[in-house]
């Protein structure tokens, strides 16, 4: 089935670009458009989408109403939902990314930046072609919890080695320039961990079975950022999986949800995952 791209926006001008450069660099792309969420829910009801783009300020429905009405309908739940504004202070961005949005795109953007944040979107809900020679999920998976356990031991500043190939739905570039870390108690040394994926509402990483294990929802400040960038993040744990489907899986799967309330953290955050 071709991928299914809507495209929201009161100014037509805007449609016809981002139509453009998705036709460009997606080939085989259908996207589809309406000029505000009254009419971006009829398409919604025709026809399934992969990914939503949305102008914020829209008449008759804005972005924040398109939304919370499309996160109602469990067809559209987990659909990446990504907000095209003019308007960057942090005020509003605060407010989006509260009311669900995936992710954020500030006007003017260049092709790339459009292509970019599409990119990141499809990928982590697998919709995005894989590269020749790639492997099933699971095979990956393994690969990932057996071979990440090596280096999680590398410190937040520190070197860590190169990472192996990851997952079709955790982007490789994420895990290359990322480097991060968990703090649980004050009174513990830091945990080190290997990022898989990260949006602007949570973190996933694989962190040694044999180190220190939290607790569901036990409260925890996230350090993740790159060589220039860091931001720190308050969190709670979401959910702890085994990394593999056996007894003696080496790594455990953490998820995160954060629950700060700063908007210039997720400012931040937006620039060291885009």
């Amino acid at each position: 089935m071709a991928l299914r791209i809507l495209v929201v926006d009161d100014a037509s001008f805007i449609r016809d670009m981002v139509k453009k450069h998705l036709r460009e660099r997606l080939p085989g792309v259908e996207v589809f458009e309406a000029p505000d969420g009254n009419r971006a829910l009829a398409q919604l009801k025709a026809q399934k989408m992969d990914l939503i783009l949305s102008d914020w300020e829209m008449p008759n429905m804005n972005g924040e109403q398109l939304l919370a009405s499309i996160r109602s309908d469990e067809r559209y739940q987990s659909t990446p939902f990504v907000m095209i504004s003019s308007r960057g202070d942090r005020t509003h961005v605060l407010k989006a990314v509260q009311a669900g949005v995936s992710d954020y795109l500030s006007k003017p953007f260049t092709p790339d930046e459009l292509l970019g944040k599409v990119t990141k979107q499809l990928k982590k809900i697998n919709k995005f072609p894989a590269r020749p020679g790639t492997g099933g999920e699971r095979a990956g998976a393994a690969r990932v919890a057996n071979a990440s356990v090596d280096v999680l031991t590398a410190g937040f500043g520190g070197a860590a080695k190169e990472a192996p190939a990851a997952p079709t739905k955790a982007p490789k570039s994420v895990r290359d320039k990322l480097k991060a870390q968990m703090r649980f108690d004050s009174n513990k040394a830091p945990v080190g961990c290997v990022v898989r994926e990260i949006s602007l509402q949570a973190f996933s990483a694989l962190v040694a079975r044999d180190g220190y294990l939290p607790a569901l929802f036990d409260q925890v400040v996230l350090d993740v950022g790159n060589e220039t960038e860091q931001v720190q993040l308050n969190a709670y744990v979401h959910s702890l999986q085994a990394a593999e489907s056996r007894p003696d899986s080496r790594a455990v799967k953490v998820v995160l949800r954060f629950v700060d309330t700063e908007a210039d953290k997720f400012e931040l955050l937006s620039r060291l995952i885009g």
